[in-house]
């Protein structure tokens, strides 16, 4: 139900990042006309950011969160406070040169009333494809992938026009509020991935549907984004969780996936900690500690916000 005539929550989370968030606050402004609020979750901001965004974007709620919290944390921070009719939940290093939430709104409102979300064809900048519709990713599937006989990607890359998906990108997606609301919004455990998949397969076990509008794009700036010291606390808490949503509750399909983690994380561990030891490459020492913190993390029972917590602090302490 609409509230005050709001027909999208824009819900964007920023990690302090002032360089991501303004082009696509900017972008919203320009090319959105349907009635729309804007929430934006300043987490970790430093004082004087938030000052200046408030002022620079009065028409912007602006929610702090100044503890570490996931992806799917932050996000329920705003979402639960969203009055729209629909969601739009779209990371803050993305950007739109075409009415992107006004025609994702048009999609969604001509299709059967089972369809929950609508995705926009997501692009790099320069026009590369990045993610246009998922596919289904099932235990088999990520089990295949961990251990190198194939590789996750998607059937529809190059699609365009409207059609019938299985998983959402959690970069950029219009979902209706009442149904996020009811399947208790995005999954907490999750602290870095697999939330999206988590969302979709929820919705899908419950009869409804995610589509794609694949003539609708929108620019991700950072998607694959180059290494940095970072992915020491964000990879572990992404493979304890994907293991975690993928063994599906079984003990035996989780022991299956750790032990093929752990051995395909030890020998890269191995390998770039022997380049580091030849080269003196300091991405290699990276790399080298982002898969021993794999190891370390699945071998623990901490959970992936915990595992993020753990080695973050480590970061900060350098």
């Amino acid at each position: 139900m609409v509230i005050n005539n709001i027909e999208v929550s824009i819900v964007i989370v920023c990690m302090n990042n002032l360089k991501n968030l303004y082009p696509c606050l900017n972008s919203i402004r320009k090319y959105t006309t349907v009635s729309y609020e804007t929430l934006v979750v300043a987490y970790l901001f430093s004082e004087e950011n938030l000052e200046k965004v408030q002022h620079d974007f009065p028409w912007v709620t602006f929610i702090e969160s100044n503890e570490i919290r996931g992806f799917s944390e932050n996000n329920n921070l705003a979402l639960r406070q969203a009055k729209g009719e629909y969601c739009f939940v779209v990371n803050d290093d993305t950007y739109m040169d075409t009415p992107v939430i006004d025609n994702l709104v048009l999609t969604i409102n001509n299709l059967p009333d089972n369809v929950a979300v609508v995705s926009p064809n997501i692009k790099y900048p320069d026009g590369v494809p990045q993610f246009c519709g998922r596919n289904k990713v099932s235990f088999w599937t990520y089990l295949k992938s961990t251990i190198g006989i194939k590789h996750i990607d998607s059937q529809y890359v190059e699609k365009s026009g409207i059609f019938k998906t299985f998983n959402l990108m959690g970069a950029a997606f219009l979902i209706k509020t009442d149904l996020f609301e009811t399947v208790g919004w995005f999954d907490e455990y999750y602290f870095f991935c697999p939330e999206d998949i988590a969302l979709s397969t929820t919705l899908n076990r419950l009869g409804y549907l995610c589509f794609v509008n694949g003539d609708i794009t929108i620019y991700h700036i950072q998607g694959g984004s180059s290494l940095s010291l970072m992915q020491t606390a964000t990879e572990p808490a992404h493979v304890k969780g994907s293991v975690r949503f993928y063994s599906d509750n079984s003990y035996v399909k989780k022991a299956m996936l750790s032990f093929c983690q752990i051995i395909r994380s030890f020998l890269r561990a191995a390998i770039w900690k022997l380049i580091f030891c030849i080269k003196k490459d300091e991405k290699a020492k990276i790399k080298g500690q982002v898969y021993v913190n794999v190891v370390s993390g699945l071998l623990s029972s901490k959970t992936p916000k915990e595992l993020f917590i753990k080695y973050y602090t480590r970061i900060k302490s350098k």
